[in-house]
C-alpha cells in the first residue's frame, strides 16, 4: 500500500513538474513576444526585391514630421492642376527601392505621386510606431499641401501595412480616392490568425484596427487583394471591401499572393480608378 501511495505521489510530481514547466515556458512566450513584438512587426531591412532600375524620374526630397523626423521620399511630378497625386504608403518590410517595380508604371499613368519611407526605414531616424506612422503619413499630407495640391487632388495608397495608415489618415476627409493592396482588417486579426495560441488582443501595442475605422471613410475606394495570400488571408480584404461605403471598386485576382502581381491586368484597375476619379 506504501509502495503505490509513494508511486503515485511521483508520478503526480512529475505531471505538476511537466505542467509547471509547460506554464513557465508559456510565460517566457509571452514576455518575449510582448516586449520584441515591434521586431517581429516592422522589418525596416528585409529586402523583397533587388536589382530594379529606376526609370521614373523622381525627386528626392525629405518630409519633415512633427517630431522633428527627416523621411527620406521621392517625388514625382507632372501636372499638378490636371493631375490627381497619389501618396503612396508603403509595407512592413524594405526601402523604397524596393518598390522601384511598381512606381516605374506610374510613369504611364497621368499621375504625380510622393512616395515616403517611415521612421526607422530607410536611414530614417526613429523607431516605427503606430502613432508614428500616422504622424509620418498625415505629415505628408501636409508637405503635399505645402506644394498647393489640395487634398481633393490626393489619393492615398497604401500597400499592407501601409493600408492601416491610409484607413487612418482617410477618415472623415475629402480625399479624391483610396487605394488599398492586401489590406487587413486590424493586425489584432492578423496576429489570431498567425498565432492563435497567443492572447493577441492583450498583448499587441500596434493594433490598426481599418476594420473599424473605414466606415469613417466616404471617399471612393478601390480594394486590391490576391486571393492566393498567405500572410494576409484574402477574407480581410473582402470584408474590408463589404464594410466600404460607396462608391467602392475591387480587384480580387485569383492566384496572386500578398505580393501582388503588378500586371497590366492590375494596372487597368488602377487607372479605370484613378480616371472615375475625375
Amino acid at each position: 500500500m506504501n509502495f503505490l501511495i509513494k508511486k503515485n505521489f511521483i508520478k503526480m510530481n512529475y505531471l505538476l513538474f511537466i505542467l509547471l514547466s509547460f506554464l513557465l515556458v508559456y510565460f517566457f512566450i509571452l514576455v518575449f513576444t510582448y516586449l520584441f513584438q515591434r521586431n517581429l512587426l516592422y522589418h525596416p531591412n528585409e529586402n523583397n526585391y533587388s536589382g530594379d532600375k529606376i526609370s521614373v524620374l523622381v525627386e528626392p526630397v525629405k518630409i519633415k514630421t512633427k517630431d522633428n523626423i527627416d523621411l527620406t521620399s521621392w517625388y514625382h511630378l507632372k501636372d499638378i492642376n490636371n493631375y490627381k497625386t497619389i501618396l503612396f504608403l508603403h509595407g512592413n518590410a524594405g526601402t523604397l527601392e524596393n518598390r522601384i517595380h511598381k512606381i516605374n508604371h506610374f510613369q504611364n499613368i497621368d499621375i504625380n505621386f510622393l512616395i515616403i519611407s517611415w521612421r526607422g526605414f530607410n536611414g530614417n531616424k526613429g523607431k516605427p510606431t503606430e502613432q508614428g506612422l500616422y504622424e509620418d503619413a498625415k505629415s505628408a499630407v501636409k508637405w503635399l499641401k505645402s506644394k498647393g495640391i489640395i487634398e481633393k487632388n490626393i489619393i492615398i495608397y497604401g500597400e499592407s501595412l501601409g493600408t492601416g495608415v491610409a484607413v487612418e489618415i482617410a477618415q472623415n476627409k475629402n480625399f479624391a480616392g483610396i487605394i488599398l493592396e492586401s489590406p487587413f482588417t486590424s493586425m489584432i486579426d492578423v496576429g489570431k490568425d498567425k498565432y492563435p495560441f497567443l492572447p493577441v488582443s492583450l498583448l499587441l501595442k500596434d493594433k490598426y484596427e481599418s476594420g473599424k475605422k473605414i466606415k469613417n471613410i466616404e471617399s471612393p475606394i478601390l480594394i486590391m487583394h490576391g486571393k492566393a495570400d498567405h500572410i494576409v488571408p484574402f477574407y480581410m480584404g473582402k470584408k474590408l471591401y463589404e464594410l466600404a461605403n460607396t462608391p467602392k471598386y475591387s480587384y480580387f485576382p485569383e492566384y496572386d499572393d500578398h505580393m501582388m502581381e503588378y500586371n497590366k491586368t492590375l494596372l487597368n484597375s488602377i487607372e479605370r480608378f484613378i480616371t472615375s476619379l475625375n
